[in-house]
């Protein structure tokens, strides 16, 4: 069984396998699809269209699929590797374990936003950009720039508290749990950890920075700690809503998966710690 770990308790070796099997993925170019798929689904998911990935009610199952496929992808480079997650409410300044020159590299530098240290700069020409919104074709973050600063644990806390999943008009003004979550109202929690990381983060194609699937696979944590506190607080809407998917609607760009397949993540992966 695939267990997710926090980054934050990974050995160097297990940095040094996670590092070497996107380091391959990227190679290969399957890297480059997922980053391909997400920011399609960025670019057509509309408040008032149809929408999948994102402002949705399906943004959380949607990413799950997306991960569990990223992962088994990462695994069939090494078998060992399983995805990280980064808990931001802990973590929160360039100076944590992730950004150092041995695993993800740090923030970029001040004129143009590139990344020059760790596995994925372009000096080591292994992590070109090739999917991209504009002419530069190397990793840009910038950590915290204008004095931004991450969510913390209450933050976090405040709405894993809310009761009700998702409600109408099932979009970006929705309230609600996921809503919440995803960051388009209150607290802004998964949006607002795009924006402190800048650059490609910031964007459509922000899975062209590795600590995106570190990220996601710690929204979808929380996803899981919020569905063990509310046992009884299904994933709505139940059925005939538009422009949305409904429980036991297919998600593009798979079509053999539903909301309702997405909801344990047992059967997947667990987690090392719970809630």
């Amino acid at each position: 069984m695939t267990v997710r770990k926090n980054q934050a308790a990974l050995t160097a070796d297990e940095k040094r396998r996670f590092v070497n099997a996107l380091l391959e993925l990227k190679r290969s170019g399957r890297y480059d699809t997922f980053v391909t798929t997400h920011n399609a689904f960025i670019m057509s998911d509309t408040d008032n269209g149809d929408r999948v990935g994102h402002r949705s009610p399906s943004f959380l199952p949607w990413h799950r699929r997306f991960l569990i496929e990223f992962e088994q992808a990462l695994q069939s480079v090494d078998a060992t590797v399983a995805l990280p997650y980064w808990d931001w409410t802990a973590d929160r300044t360039s100076r944590s374990s992730l950004w150092a020159p041995d695993f993800l590299g740090g923030t970029g530098r001040a004129r143009d936003g590139q990344v020059l240290d760790g596995a994925f700069a372009r000096s080591g020409n292994r992590w070109t950009i090739t999917v991209r919104v504009d002419g530069r074709d190397y990793l840009r973050r910038d950590l915290g720039a204008g004095g931004r600063q991450l969510p913390t644990r209450a933050e976090v806390d405040s709405v894993l508290a809310m009761e009700t999943y998702d409600m109408a008009p099932w979009n970006s003004s929705s309230d609600g749990f996921r809503n919440h979550l995803e960051g388009w109202r209150g607290v802004n929690l998964h949006n607002r950890v795009h924006v402190w990381v800048g650059g490609q983060m910031g964007t459509g194609v922000s899975p062209n920075d590795p600590v995106f699937w570190m990220h996601h696979a710690f929204i979808d944590k929380l996803w899981a700690d919020w569905q063990a506190r509310h046992p009884r607080s299904p994933y709505l809407p139940a059925a005939g809503t538009a422009n949305v998917v409904d429980l036991r609607d297919t998600m593009r760009p798979w079509n053999d998966v539903t909301p309702a397949d997405m909801l344990d993540h047992t059967p997947h992966y667990t987690f090392d710690t719970a809630a």
